[in-house]
């Protein structure tokens, strides 16, 4: 009974030794100080001031035609930089669930790097043309699916499916 005891002891420690390495290999999750640099780097938080910017004014200018009776600086109050800070604060959890504190660091390496700073000045560019091929692309390809349809007389010459004969029988509908 002893040596089991000591055995179950001893596997015990093992184990919790174990454990404890792997919890210790948890990365860590990014700080919220990271995120913050992360933005303020790649430009986001200009962006995303300027998007509030517009967004505020369009939402002030409404609420003002809809309650005239409340004045114009609470509007610019309520949507200023208080908001822009809780919209940050919000998305700051979103950056740690996908990124650790190792990842943070490496990002805000490379984006302080030249070829970072051009990436981030490139990359609105190179989206606005890859999604102009993409749409030129896909109506392409479905122009090809059509026309290939129509050839196999899957479909008729006006695009349409073909009528059955239950079509027929139910008068279309």
């Amino acid at each position: 009974m002893k040596a089991f005891t000591a055995s179950g002891m001893a596997a015990a420690l093992i184990f919790s030794l174990a454990t404890a390495g792997v919890a210790q290999a948890q990365p860590k999750q990014a700080t919220p100080a990271q995120v913050r640099q992360l933005l303020e780097v790649t430009g986001s938080g200009k962006m995303m001031h300027g998007m509030m910017e517009q967004m505020n004014s369009r939402m002030s200018g409404f609420m003002q035609q809809a309650l005239p009776c409340v004045p114009a600086s609470y509007w610019n109050d309520f949507a200023g930089q208080k908001a822009e800070q809780d919209l940050i604060d919000k998305l700051v959890p979103i950056y740690q669930k996908h990124f650790t504190e190792s990842d943070m660091a490496g990002l805000l390496k490379f984006y302080r790097t030249p070829l970072g700073q051009k990436v981030i000045h490139e990359m609105p560019e190179t989206m606005r043309e890859s999604m102009q091929i993409g749409q030129s692309w896909g109506k392409t390809r479905m122009q090809e699916m059509v026309a290939k349809l129509k050839k196999d007389g899957t479909i008729t010459a006006d695009g349409k499916c073909p009528a059955t004969k239950s079509d027929a029988q139910s008068g279309g509908k």
